[in-house]
């Protein structure tokens, strides 16, 4: 088993397909820094599907047993559904997919058919107003919707729903997220706001807690807490007492979950990170493009993840100085 300086394994790994995304958050990708002269990377930049295989056949060779596909939007991937069927052929190895939702509706079918077995669907108010506001494109939540309702037709069910809360922005509408998914068996997962990249304004302020967030779903639909099955799950769980589900928040910034964190990540550019939150990666692209033989790409993954001594979240507090740090948009969330 690989671990790492502080004795955590490698076993699951994130890989963004591409840094770019139709939607333009306020709390990830501002259009004051995205705007239409934003330097994206070029496809010559881009690991190709047969090099991302290539590297995933890597880990799951380390220990790996899950790989989530990220942005960006993914979905804006040309032919993403070859990719799934690559690495889905990849024994012992579940390949999921974390996405916008909206292009769902008619990417899912295909994507199950090539072998995915989970979504998550990003969305951040049931308020179509709201909504509109915070993609600051004018996307309506009718058609996220549309794509979690043709994700779980397709088989994909039960799907996780992840909700970023920021404080002012769309906390009046934790409560409406949990009615709308309750007795649906689709899993609503709240995030507290993190000052993840460089671009996002976050203030301590903003966050609303995870305490809050559980005590208003409580007060409507009474919960009770489900024990972690692994410490390395990233949500806090509750289920509602009333046979109906469940929900679950992730609390990285008050109840930091870096002790269990076995995640690695891979940029659309084939740089290996180890933290949500880095400042630099380890360019495993130059390696592949290199020549390097399988167990040469392993040996530059293996020095990396047993040098990790990430806890970021465990160390962040108030008075945090801020640094540079890659965009979430880049490495995925």
């Amino acid at each position: 088993m690989l671990t790492d300086a502080l004795g955590r394994p490698l076993r699951d790994l994130r890989v963004s397909v591409t840094d770019r995304c139709n939607f333009r958050c306020v709390y990830c990708m501002p259009k004051e820094v995205f705007g239409p002269g934003h330097p994206f990377l070029p496809r010559s930049e881009v690991l190709s599907y047969e090099e991302i295989a290539r590297v995933v056949r890597v880990f799951v060779a380390l220990g790996v047993r899950k790989v989530r596909l990220t942005g960006g939007e993914p979905l804006l991937r040309r032919d993403l559904p070859r990719l799934v069927e690559m690495l889905a052929a990849v024994p012992d190895l579940e390949v999921t997919l974390t996405t916008n939702g909206s292009a769902l509706a008619a990417l899912a079918a295909p994507l199950a058919q090539a072998g995915l077995r989970r979504v998550t669907v990003s969305l951040d108010s049931l308020d179509d107003a709201e909504f509109r506001a915070m993609n600051d494109v004018d996307f309506p939540v009718a058609r996220v919707l549309a794509g979690i309702d043709a994700a779980a037709a397709a088989g994909l069910a039960p799907l996780k729903v992840n909700m970023v809360v920021k404080r002012g922005l769309n906390d009046r509408s934790v409560v409406a997220m949990a009615r709308r998914f309750h007795g649906t068996g689709h899993v609503v997962r709240y995030i507290e706001y993190m000052d993840v990249g460089s671009t996002n304004g976050w203030r301590l302020d903003d966050v609303v807690t995870a305490e809050e967030i559980v005590a208003a779903v409580h007060r409507e639909l009474p919960l009770e807490p489900v024990p972690r099955d692994d410490p390395s799950e990233t949500a806090l769980r509750w289920r509602y007492l009333d046979g109906g589900g469940e929900i679950g928040v992730v609390a990285s910034v008050t109840r930091a979950f870096c002790g269990g964190c076995s995640r690695a990540r891979l940029s659309a550019d084939g740089h290996l990170y180890t933290c949500l939150f880095a400042t630099t990666g380890t360019d495993l692209k130059a390696v592949l493009r290199g020549g390097a033989s399988d167990d040469g790409l392993a040996d530059a993954v293996r020095a990396v993840w047993s040098a990790r001594t990430d806890r970021y979240s465990e160390l962040r507090s108030a008075a945090t100085p801020p640094r540079p740090r890659v965009e979430m948009s880049f490495i995925g969330g």
